[in-house]
């Protein structure tokens, strides 16, 4: 457990994976029934931009620290809204000094009848998450590993909702471990949405997940694929990508407006591509 997002919050990857999630959960609003977003990974939950650790890498310049451009796509602009108010729910002097994880995003997007669970197994992020949340009665923090949440929190008793599942790859076969998880995550729970974030690395390991993934024979699987460069020579974040499970139908399309404004905003170095793909299903 030596990774510390605090290093990376606001990046590249952070800016892609918060833009799909909010979309994800402004889908799950448009019908009045209850629903719950299940963070397996939460982290602390907000970040400072200005602290030792961001200011040390600097990647937040790189993304949130460019978002501003995204607001001439108008059409890109309006699905952008949802997660840059909870940006700008932190930082109401304008700027971007500080920076919301997912579980303060989803958090800040959720109605009355939503629920919160955060899941973190680091004890010190795990506090410092309860102490962000302390009081809220429709957030749960869980001090857990994330892998064994989803089998102890699935289905949750809203029966609708989404789970998040972004884990630190700070480990070897994290994607074999990612791919393992989401099928006994989903012989639970069939029918919710899943949202798995990776790191674009090692592009052979890649290939090799997405081809797991096509032959667990789970239905609907919609890959996000999003390079800021090319590959490089030495193992780098050259890109992320997010494998939707159970995608809402009206995501594809919002996807092909989204992620060529986004790669305009945040690629670095050509030629770099975006790709939205089926591995399975549409």
């Amino acid at each position: 457990m030596n990774y510390r997002h605090a290093y990376h919050a606001g990046n590249f990857a952070d800016v892609v994976k918060h833009a799909v999630l909010s979309r994800l959960i402004e889908y799950l609003k448009q019908k009045d029934k209850a629903f719950r977003v299940i963070d397996t990974h939460a982290g602390i939950g907000r970040y400072d931009l200005s602290s030792t650790e961001a200011q040390k890498t600097g990647e937040w310049q790189g993304g949130q620290g460019r978002r501003g451009a995204g607001a001439r796509d108008a059409p890109a602009a309006a699905l952008l809204a949802p997660y840059l108010g909870a940006v700008r729910s932190l930082n109401p002097d304008g700027g971007v000094k500080k920076y919301p994880g997912s579980p303060l995003i989803a958090r800040h997007l959720l109605r009355k009848q939503d629920r919160l669970s955060a899941v973190e197994l680091h004890p010190k992020d795990a506090a410092r998450l309860k102490a962000l949340f302390d009081g809220d009665f429709q957030t749960r923090v869980i001090e857990l590993d994330g892998w064994l949440a989803l089998g102890a929190h699935l289905p949750p008793k809203e029966k609708r909702g989404l789970v998040l599942i972004d884990p630190p790859f700070e480990e070897e076969g994290e994607f074999g471990r990612l791919v393992d998880a989401l099928q006994r995550a989903h012989r639970r729970w069939p029918g919710g949405i899943y949202a798995l974030w990776y790191p674009l690395k090692d592009r052979k390991a890649v290939a090799a997940f997405r081809k797991a993934l096509k032959q667990t024979g789970i239905p609907r699987l919609l890959d996000v694929g999003f390079e800021i460069r090319p590959a490089s020579v030495e193992p780098s974040l050259d890109g992320c990508g997010m494998v939707m499970v159970n995608p809402p139908f009206t995501l594809e399309g919002e996807l092909r407006t989204l992620l060529p404004a986004l790669h305009r905003l945040l690629a670095v170095e050509q030629p770099s591509h975006w790709t939205l793909d089926w591995l399975a299903g549409e």
